[in-house]
């Protein structure tokens, strides 16, 4: 199942940055010295003014940081049950793969089992992954469910970090098959019941967009689709699927927004 391509997916996996925090942020570094900003600052930083008082009036509410820091635990809980299901299923699809000589290498580089395979792994590591804490398990049941609903058809890389040699570095949660082709793919928690409306959804889509120049870039890699995937307190799951069209949209969306932030750097705009 060896191809040049699937070597470059593998190299996603080498992380070769030091982080840095003598400064007023966090960045990281390679050997050179060059400096690579977090995805998620960049977009807080180049956020729209709406968006920024928003998130201003909400941290100054009493409670906010106790609020803040469970959101926060309660997406750690749920990413690293994600990458357990994710991880231990991409095994068990390679070793039935292996032992059956099932691989088919598609026209894009990368290798496929059986998509019965991956729908049996998925459902097996669900069953089998460890209890998560209560005030995390339906948002974990609710995107454990989505894994295994037969919405993800090929596991090619999971909790992958990325870096762009303009300047740019994060974690991408996926890199999947849905119906929609390779896509990739960033889960997300929320407290609320009801559905994000589109427009607060941007910032999502951006950071998907970020993750897939720097991982075209790294590997020659490129996504059919992006999938922003945000589990509920209820258990259930909103899915905002993004079209080729949308993604490449994005992704000059974001080079704005990079743009944007180098202007701010200089200026000394960036908090």
């Amino acid at each position: 199942m060896t191809s040049d391509k699937q070597d470059a997916l593998a190299s996603l996996y080498s992380w070769t940055l030091e982080r840095d925090d003598s400064g007023p942020f966090r960045v990281y570094k390679d050997d050179e010295g060059q400096e690579y900003h977090s995805v998620t600052h960049i977009l807080k930083n180049t956020a729209p003014e709406e968006q920024k008082a928003s998130l201003a009036r909400w941290s100054a509410r009493p409670g906010s940081e106790i609020e803040r820091q469970l959101a926060c635990d309660r997406g750690t809980v749920v990413h690293e049950n994600c990458e357990y299901v994710l991880k231990t299923a991409s095994k068990l699809v390679r070793h039935s793969a292996n032992a059956r000589n099932t691989w088919r290498v598609y026209g894009d580089g990368l290798a496929r089992a059986p998509k019965s395979v991956v729908s049996w792994a998925l459902k097996k590591a669900i069953k089998g992954a460890p209890e998560v804490p209560w005030a995390a398990r339906e948002h974990a049941r609710g995107l454990s469910g989505w894994l295994g609903s037969g919405a993800v058809t090929a596991i090619h890389a999971s909790e992958f970090s990325v870096f762009h040699s303009d300047g740019w570095a994060g974690t991408a949660d996926a890199l999947i098959d849905t119906e929609y082709g390779l896509t990739i793919c960033d889960f997300k928690t929320t407290g609320k019941s009801k559905d994000k409306p589109e427009k607060f959804m941007r910032d999502h889509q951006d950071q998907l967009a970020a993750y897939s120049l720097a991982m075209k870039q790294r590997s020659g890699i490129v996504v059919d689709a992006g999938a922003v995937v945000i589990a509920k307190g209820n258990g259930e799951v909103q899915v905002r699927m993004l079209s080729e069209l949308e993604m490449r949209g994005a992704e000059c969306r974001w080079l704005e927004r990079h743009d944007k932030y180098k202007a701010m750097l200089e200026l000394g705009e960036v908090a």
